[in-house]
């Protein structure tokens, strides 16, 4: 089944800034990324875990996705990572640098220790050149993995490639990476973009990755929120000639028709599933900020 759920502004949080965690309870940010590797320095990591648990525990996100980004298995953390984690049941754990099926069955492996965590589903950073050369195993290691993030910053940087605006160095690996992960039926997210001051270069990044079929950006400061939903939301007018698709295909099919004719276009099944996609992401955008919330 298709998840309608919408993952357009997927915001990094450090776990070890409690006045961070409590200001994303009232963020429009569709989801929480409360990190304990990057953004988290090792004398914090242990205060990090606790705020984290803690945040969780004590709710108050209403409808966005909640998502723990662990130290990567190379470190001495993830194990404390997963198990504090655990302890606020969030939606997913967000495992860094996947590029072998090991670490993602390893974290299976701990997940069925440690104990319910039956509905925490897994998310991985797709984010070196060995994990783009393995993306087919990757995506099918296990039932629980739902969604890729991909780390454009750390491929760039792998490759000695440079940062240019139209992200030509990396295309390859992005449109890979998205063939595999809607062969497989995974939620794909961009990677992040490092200056948040720059509000043009951003949208510009949005744009294109909705363009080339992106379902959303992972973002690392506030103000590129309402960018990322403008962005990767369904328009008004879109959403508009989607309802009318589709009530003239079912119109069509009533009288025996296998297309429709919309304004001088062809309108047929393959365009009425997009159609359909559409209106139920704008319906699940509408619900995530019911008014009055």
């Amino acid at each position: 089944m298709m998840d309608f759920r919408p993952y357009r502004s997927m915001l990094f949080m450090p776990a070890s800034n409690a006045r961070a965690l409590d200001k994303a309870r009232e963020l429009p940010s569709d989801g929480v990324i409360f990190d304990l590797e990057d953004a988290v320095a090792p004398d914090a990591k242990a205060d990090a875990r606790k705020q984290a648990a803690s945040a969780l525990k004590a709710g108050g996100y209403g409808k966005r996705t909640r998502v723990v980004r662990i130290n990567g298995l190379d470190t001495s953390w993830w194990r404390e990572d997963l198990a504090a984690a655990l302890e606020g049941q969030p939606d997913a754990i967000l495992v860094p640098k996947v590029d072998d099926p090991s670490i993602l069955s390893r974290i299976e492996e701990e997940l069925a220790w440690l104990g319910g965590a039956d509905k925490v589903a897994l998310w991985s950073m797709i984010e070196t050149p060995k994990a783009y050369l393995r993306l087919e195993e990757l995506a099918t290691v296990t039932d629980r993995q739902t969604t890729w993030v991909v780390g454009t910053n750390d491929l760039i940087k792998d490759l000695h490639a440079s940062h240019t605006k139209d992200r030509m160095p990396v295309m390859t690996a992005l449109s890979m990476a998205l063939l595999v992960a809607r062969a497989y039926g995974l939620t794909i997210l961009d990677g992040v973009y490092g200056n948040f001051k720059d509000v043009d270069g951003f949208r510009t990044e949005c744009v294109q990755a909705h363009e080339m079929g992106f379902d959303g950006k992972t973002l690392i400061h506030p103000s590129q929120v309402d960018a990322a939903n403008e962005v990767f939301a369904p328009s008004g007018d879109d959403v508009a000639l989607a309802r009318r698709m589709i009530a003239a295909f079912e119109e069509a099919k009533q009288r025996g028709a296998g297309v429709a004719v919309l304004d001088g276009r062809m309108v047929e099944e393959l365009h009425v599933v997009e159609a359909r996609r559409q209106v139920a992401m704008a319906e699940a955008i509408a619900g995530m900020f019911p008014k009055g919330t």
